[in-house]
């Protein structure tokens, strides 16, 4: 098949010629109103549900310590008691937080929002 030929049936199906073309028309979270519209147009997406993750900290560990692990072993993590945790959406870091107790559960309260350089 010519060259030609392929870029008419990637046009005909939709495709891009390269992926990078095709993320570029996908929108993101910073771009969404503008893509969408005015923000009555935004209840659409209102009902699409996103993970959220609050990290306490991150320790890295040779596989050979790890594999030693055990009940009640205890790694040490690279934040200090009372500072505060990062808070992920569909893994991306959007605020930091403090952890509080509500009804004997554990709760983020955001403390800052962090602005997207995207």
């Amino acid at each position: 098949m010519s060259d030609e030929q392929n870029n008419e049936n990637n046009e005909s199906e939709g495709g891009a010629e390269n992926p990078s073309e095709q993320s570029d028309l996908q929108p993101t979270i910073d771009n969404l109103e503008e893509t969408l519209g005015d923000s009555n147009d935004l209840t659409a997406v209102y009902n699409v549900p996103v993970t959220i993750s609050a990290v306490l900290g991150r320790a890295t560990l040779p596989v050979s310590q790890l594999l030693k692990l055990g009940r009640g072993a205890v790694v040490e993590l690279d934040r200090r008691v009372g500072e505060s945790v990062d808070i992920f959406v569909n893994n991306r870091l959007v605020a930091r937080g403090e952890v509080v107790i509500v009804d004997e559960r554990l709760g983020i309260t955001m403390t800052e929002i962090i602005k997207s350089d995207r």
